[in-house]
């Protein structure tokens, strides 16, 4: 069993799904990197994906595809992608490890690459126990 970058909800599942349904017939999928901006240093981005790029990381669940492109991969192990929808707003949510701060209107964050180390023990941990 391969190691998964990033793992979805239910929620977000169902909203990238409901996105691609909305989205015309090349619609595949959404492609989530990171870029540098906001008060806090960097923001994830959400683009809709036509065509797949060999070199993204791909997640699934129940039919629901996000590629992940591969400089965000560092910034994203281990993060899990929701969806919420509160009074005043609605959008995809990342619980993410790696992530230091954030900015005080939420729409920036500060990200450390991940501890490869740390994700290895973590591993043969829970390999050991089953």
């Amino acid at each position: 069993m391969g190691f998964a970058v990033m793992t979805m909800t239910d929620a977000a599942a169902a909203r990238v799904k409901a996105i691609v349904e909305n989205s015309g017939p090349d619609a595949k999928g959404v492609r989530i990197g990171i870029k540098k901006g906001g008060c806090a240093g960097m923001e994830y981005t959400i683009d809709m994906v036509t065509e797949a790029i060999a070199k993204d990381d791909l997640i699934e669940r129940d039919g629901a595809k996000v590629w992940i492109e591969p400089s965000a991969v560092l910034y994203l192990l281990g993060t899990e992608m929701g969806f919420e929808t509160t009074t005043l707003r609605s959008g995809f949510t990342f619980t993410n490890p790696n992530q230091t701060s954030a900015c005080g209107c939420g729409e920036s964050v500060e990200l450390k690459p991940a501890d490869l180390a740390a994700l290895a023990a973590q591993r043969e941990a829970s390999v050991a126990t089953l």
